[in-house]
């Protein structure tokens, strides 16, 4: 900032009065001149550090809205009496043996299902979402309608953000917490992989630091991925594989999550159990999956892209229908045990699972779009493409043999019968509504 400095040197150059008029140089009149000069010098500092500061405060706004990995930060207004009564009325327990559950990444895929299906039951629901535009903004603010009319308020906000998140903790003694919330996409993180750093990990760590040091301390269940299992060839995938070689950095982030969940566990007494989800597809869907954008491009006469392995391989996947994920989640908070921590202090051991959540019968992506054909009564443009180095990998397939033992749970929708009711959702949403899919 040297170079925004007055220049003493060339100030004190510059002649006080015009002309030839000889200054008198008695000590009177040059300690006049020197007065003069420093309240001159006073006054232009104070003028150009005051529109130093107006130009900072004016533009500090645009800059954190110009960065990516920041815009979910701006919060809207939160706080107040009125807020805090709908937080409590949302979070209330109706059901004799209910839980209150705080849902971030509510007004997402998942965790609309998720949180319509806890209130259903009579648990307490409190949901969190930032809205962030990663897809279609106005798909999540029709989930947030849907919630409304169940009775679950979705506060806007992001998880990084520490204070509304205490305030939150502050305000209800929440018994459980289930983190949706999450940066996802696999091919998306080679546009933008400081957003996935922002969202899986800063974000994670910020919301177990809220609940390590709550009072009581709630029980966790998160959101991980089927992508863990990375270049693991050994199928079908199980819990006990290795997950220490991602395919992408997407997965790098979620396998970074389980490391990060086990610490706090550890050393805070947390309870945390991790889900990794394989290929959930259903009824108000993410827009940036396959089976969702097939259906898009299908219906509008575009060419559809398909990927194929090495020696022409089949890429497959076990594609997970909504309603089980959620019959999945419901068992892993109904099981979960208490956390042991106090004032952020481990009083003894804590529960500590990672389940897979998937249905076990890997389908090849050809087959999905034949089944899609089937149900939009349009024959699909098919575009046979090497599969590229962005992360995807060939093959999933899900042993759920834990799940099965400890959550008791078992997916029951073959994809046939869940892409029907995908398509017949998604008919109704864009044609009948008047809305238009992005793209």
């Amino acid at each position: 900032m040297s170079q925004l400095k007055p220049n003493s040197s060339h100030l004190d150059n510059i002649p006080s009065t015009p002309g030839k008029f000889k200054m008198d140089k008695s000590p009177y009149v040059k300690g006049l001149r020197w007065h003069s000069a420093l309240a001159k010098l006073s006054f232009w500092c104070f003028l150009f550090i005051g529109i130093v500061l107006i130009f900072f405060l004016r533009s500090a706004p645009s800059l954190s809205q110009s960065d990516p990995t920041r815009r979910s930060l701006r919060t809207a207004i939160w706080g107040g009496p009125n807020w805090e009564k709908r937080v409590r009325s949302s979070a209330r327990v109706r059901s004799r043996n209910g839980i209150s559950v705080f849902v971030t990444g509510a007004a997402g895929f998942v965790g609309t299902h998720v949180s319509a299906a806890l209130k259903r039951r009579g648990d307490g629901v409190l949901g969190l979402d930032n809205f962030n535009d990663y897809y279609d903004p106005s798909l999540k603010r029709s989930r947030q309608a849907l919630l409304e009319r169940t009775g679950v308020f979705v506060v806007e906000g992001d998880i990084n953000d520490s204070a509304l998140l205490t305030k939150l903790f502050d305000v209800v003694a929440f018994t459980h917490v289930m983190h949706l919330a999450a940066q996802a996409g696999v091919r998306y993180a080679m546009q933008n992989p400081s957003s996935y750093v922002h969202s899986n990990i800063a974000g994670l760590v910020n919301l177990l630091e809220v609940c390590k040091s709550a009072n009581p301390q709630p029980s966790i269940v998160w959101a991980s991925s089927s992508s863990v299992y990375g270049l693991n060839s050994k199928v079908p995938f199980s819990e006990r594989d290795r997950t220490d070689q991602p395919a992408s950095l997407y997965a790098a982030t979620k396998k970074a999550g389980e490391e990060i969940a086990h610490t706090y566990n550890h050393i805070h007494g947390l309870s945390i159990t991790g889900l990794r989800f394989f290929t959930v597809y259903g009824p108000w869907g993410r827009p940036d999956m396959a089976y969702f954008f097939f259906t898009k491009d299908i219906l509008k006469g575009k060419s559809i892209p398909i990927f194929e392995g090495p020696n022409h391989g089949t890429v497959a996947r076990d594609f997970t229908y909504i309603d089980d994920i959620v019959k999945g989640c419901l068992g892993s908070l109904d099981t979960a045990e208490k956390s042991t921590g106090s004032g952020g202090k481990k009083k003894g051991p804590a529960q500590l699972r990672v389940f897979n959540l998937g249905n076990t019968s890997p389908v090849p992506v050809t087959e999905l779009v034949s089944i899609l054909e089937r149900l939009l009564k349009v024959k699909a443009n098919r575009v046979m493409l090497k599969m590229p180095r962005n992360g995807d990998v060939q093959f999933t397939h899900a042993n759920i043999t834990l799940a099965q033992r400890e959550l008791g749970y078992k997916p029951t929708t073959d994809l046939q019968t869940g892409l029907k009711k995908f398509v017949r959702w998604y008919l109704s949403y864009y044609s009948n509504s008047g809305k238009k899919s992005s793209g």
